[in-house]
This record gives structure tokens, C-alpha cells and sequence, in this order.
């Protein structure tokens, strides 16, 4: 996996997560918090779990790992988990600036909030950290559909055709 490829999958992430933030705006805090039975209980706890993994799994890139993965409780609205994702996005950014396509095959310790620890190349982890936000994106489309909302469509090809148009 080379840099330009990660970059890629750096922008396609932001730009599915914006299209997220741009379906929740309109709800109201209530739907927002509402106990869906979903595996992070709400719409926001779902988020916040997303962006709080992306942030914890940067932070163990640039050797300076958190202790553990924030709490949905953490952020008090859409707006903070907005200024959260805007803040980790640019500092991954910063992060993928540093790095190389040689760097990308190079291997880390991570250590699990759970226990356990791992050794991951940055490439495969970064491919996870997207793939884990993809996964809980697609939890957040089905809640936004039993709300009756009409969800984003935030598929990779879309990332890519969207893209071409703007060639």
C-alpha cells in the first residue's frame, strides 16, 4: 500500500464522515441520544465511537497512544463531535505528511484498552481505522433509516465518482 493510496482513503474517509455530520445537522438532540438498541446505544454514542477509535488508533501512530477511547459522554453535541472530527482529520493529516511509502511498511506496538498487545504495519492499521469507520457508518445509515430519514450514500465509488466530477 503506497502513501498516495492512504492519502486516498484519508480523503474518502473525511468526505464519508462530513456526509454523516451533514444528515445528522438536522435532528433534533433527542433523536440524536435516542436508545436505538444500536451497538453503541444512539446515533451520537454510534459516532462518537467511530471518531473516538480513529483518534486513539492516530494517536498510537504518532507515539503518544491515550489511555483509553473516549466516552460518547465526552462530547456534549453534534457541534463538539464536528470540532472533534475536524481537529483529528486535520491532525492525521499532519501525521500522513510525515510519512513515506517505505514508513507506511514499517510496524508499531499498539496496546488494546481490553489488554493485549499488538504489533500492526501502519499501513494495515490505517486500512483498519477506515474499514472500522465504514462498519459503524453503515450502523448509523440504518438508524437514520428506522427515524424514517432518507440516509447519505457514502460508498467508496460514490467517493470515487464524486471525485471525477470535480476533475
Amino acid at each position: 500500500m503506497t502513501l498516495q493510496e492512504i492519502t486516498l482513503l484519508h480523503a474518502f474517509n473525511s468526505w464519508a464522515n462530513q456526509k454523516i455530520f451533514d444528515a445528522l445537522a438536522p435532528l433534533s438532540a433527542e433523536q440524536l441520544e435516542a436508545d436505538m438498541k444500536a451497538s453503541h446505544r444512539s446515533l451520537h454514542g454510534t459516532l462518537a465511537h467511530l471518531l473516538a477509535a480513529h483518534s486513539l488508533w492516530l494517536s498510537r501512530w504518532k507515539g503518544t497512544p491515550e489511555e483509553k477511547l473516549r466516552d460518547p459522554g465526552d462530547f456534549a453535541s453534534l457541534a463538539e463531535l464536528q470540532r472533534f472530527w475536524e481537529q483529528t482529520g486535520h491532525e492525521t493529516a499532519r501525521w500522513l505528511g510525515t510519512m513515506s511509502d517505505r514508513t507506511l511498511q514499517e510496524t508499531f506496538t499498539a496496546t488494546s484498552p481490553r489488554g493485549g498487545t499488538y504489533r500492526h504495519t501502519y499501513w494495515q492499521a490505517f486500512q483498519h481505522v477506515v474499514d472500522h469507520s465504514t462498519y459503524h457508518r453503515g450502523q448509523i445509515i440504518t438508524l437514520l433509516r428506522q427515524l424514517g430519514v432518507t440516509p447519505p450514500i457514502t460508498g467508496l465509488i460514490a467517493f470515487y465518482r464524486e471525485a471525477a466530477k470535480l476533475k
